[in-house]
């Protein structure tokens, strides 16, 4: 299937960038997808700083849309496109309509508006991939959350409910609300100033560590016998004390999350995004207009989706 549409095309690295009316076609393999939103992550800002594989480029790896046509969903089947090469080495989301692979399409689970799954992709595969992959949380298991209050930490909570844990824990600093976190955890444990976790924090089977610091330490202390903590986050400190003696006795393991070194296996973005549908999420980002995007191109700007409704 062909049609012409507008897409936004890089012509070279930084700001170069145009609104264009292309030719669009769909060969077998391919799906052919109305597009509504698209993220503008860092590797599309990396990409842009001058990594695109050809000139002009159309960015755009993250997004969301409506099926037109394809072998594998039905028109009009609501759905998130990320993957296969998608904005990295084949052209990306950035337009009206956008030709992707089969194998990038992922169908939006209901309940969960496109929004909020193209603002949340990124962390909810961090989740996904320390909760389900690293950590292989499994059914009836007792996990703690460190953390708890972060985006993240709630996203690793709803994950880990999801894959079948009967008990979710969750630490947050002493003192600190805990209202964001009320239906993901059965438990809230204190962490004190110094990182010192409270004695009240059961035996569990699997930690996932968003904070780090004597955090970690303290936590290594509850896991039970074969356990193992995933840890993704750093920001209480970048050292922890391990005591070897428990480590080796009770036969721990200590699992680094390591997006850049992980590939996505096959349905992990729908499984992620699946993980957490059920819950009310309200994802901080800032919604444009297609044709701003060249203000939003700086590192620092934070979650932006651009709104490609407006490309006509």
């Amino acid at each position: 299937m062909s049609l012409r549409g507008i897409v936004v095309r890089s012509h070279g690295p930084g700001e170069q960038l145009k609104a264009e009316e292309i030719e669009i076609v769909a060969e077998t393999g391919e799906t052919l997808v109305e597009m509504r939103l698209a993220a503008v992550t860092q590797q599309d800002r990396s990409v842009l700083a001058g990594k695109q594989p050809s000139t002009p480029f159309t960015p755009g790896s993250e997004g969301a849309g409506v099926v037109v046509s394809s072998g594998v969903f039905e028109a009009g089947t609501a759905v998130v496109v990320r993957g296969d090469g998608v904005g990295v080495t084949r052209p990306g989301l950035w337009g009206r309509y956008a030709v992707v692979p089969d194998a990038a399409v992922h169908r939006l689970p209901s309940g969960l508006e496109p929004t909020a799954a193209v603002a949340l992709l990124t962390p909810v595969l961090t989740a996904h991939t320390a909760v389900r992959r690293v950590a292989e949380v499994a059914e009836g298991e007792t996990v703690v959350v460190t953390g708890i209050t972060s985006l993240l930490g709630r996203l690793c909570a709803a994950v880990a409910r999801s894959a079948g844990a009967a008990k979710v824990i969750g630490l947050a600093w002493t003192g600190e609300s805990v209202e964001s976190a009320a239906g993901l955890v059965d438990q809230i444990v204190r962490v004190d100033s110094l990182g010192q976790v409270g004695r009240e924090l059961s035996w569990c089977d699997a930690a996932i560590d968003t904070v780090g610091g004597p955090v970690t330490s303290g936590v290594l202390g509850h896991i039970s016998p074969g356990g193992r903590v995933a840890v993704l986050g750093y920001h209480a400190g970048e050292f922890a004390t391990i005591d070897l003696h428990q480590l080796i006795g009770r036969d721990l393991r200590v699992l680094p999350v390591n997006l850049q070194r992980t590939s996505l296996e096959p349905g992990a973005v729908a499984q992620a995004l699946a993980d957490v549908a059920t819950a009310q999420w309200r994802p901080e980002f800032e919604l444009l207009p297609a044709d701003r995007v060249g203000e939003v191109l700086d590192p620092q700007a934070g979650r932006v989706l651009l709104d490609l409704t407006a490309l006509s």
